[in-house]
């Protein structure tokens, strides 16, 4: 029996990495899967590879969604994946104390106002059936100060403390529509190349990224995708509000034996 099966499931920024993933395994689970993504030549590309449909969403922009929400009116999974670091056009400035209001906005804006809005439409979509499962993706940078990305931890922070928002409303209202945050670390996606390139050191680049992570080596993005499967699925339907970590250890503290 397939997981997902017959399910509606919608997943933003699935053109690639983590959100693709998650389509494809949804996909290999039965469900009738609506990817969506900024990049509609990349999207559309990924939906036809996968099997499955492809809508164009900016989401950022509440026109958007509310297109979205007339021609996919009901939905039983939403994954808002969607986001951005802030340094996706090269060396940006980010800390506390540099970091411009304009690129402050702008990873907001992706990250927390995408997230709000792709909550709002998922209450929307579900409340109909009166059950669902909403699976924001948050990081572990949402759960850590990070001193060089601080516009990218402090959206991913909104996102985990706004999913147990989503989650509480929800119950509150009689629904079995459940909200979860994943927290993902170092995972190996297209966003990770600039850094790695493709020259002979990188494996040390690689190494010397996770030497803090206690299984000392990426994630992988289908890793991430067997975790939104079980939240999505009819298994995990007395998990609300809250979240999982996938970071190989990271937050578990050091795996080093004492001296």
């Amino acid at each position: 029996m397939q997981r997902l099966n017959n399910k509606t499931c919608v997943v933003t920024g699935a053109a690639r990495g983590i959100g693709r993933a998650i389509a494809a395994r949804f996909h290999d689970e039965g469900a009738v899967v609506i990817v969506t993504d900024i990049d509609e030549e990349t999207g559309a590309a990924t939906a036809a590879e996968i099997g499955c449909r492809f809508e164009p969403l900016d989401v950022r922009q509440e026109a958007d969604w509310s297109r979205l929400a007339s021609v996919v009116p009901v939905a039983d999974v939403v994954v808002n994946n969607a986001g951005v670091t802030g340094f996706e056009s090269g060396a940006t400035i980010h800390d506390p104390e540099h970091a411009s209001l304009a690129d402050w906005r702008e990873v907001h804006r992706v990250n927390l106002d995408g997230t709000f809005l792709g909550c709002r439409y998922a209450i929307g979509a579900m409340k109909s059936a009166g059950a669902g499962s909403i699976i924001n993706i948050s990081s572990r940078s949402g759960l850590v100060g990070i001193p060089g990305a601080a516009a990218y931890a402090s959206s991913k922070a909104a996102i985990r403390n706004h999913s147990k928002t989503v989650a509480l409303y929800c119950a509150q209202q009689g629904w079995a529509i459940r909200c979860n945050s994943i927290h993902p670390a170092a995972i190996l996606t297209p966003m990770w190349e600039p850094m790695l390139g493709t020259g002979s050191d990188r494996e040390a680049k690689m190494q010397a990224l996770v030497a803090d992570t206690p299984l000392r080596r990426f994630g992988l993005p289908a890793e991430v995708a067997a975790i939104a499967l079980t939240l999505a699925s009819d298994e995990a339907t007395y998990v609300t509000g809250t979240e999982v970590n996938i970071d190989g250890g990271l937050l578990a503290g050091s795996a080093a034996s004492p001296g």
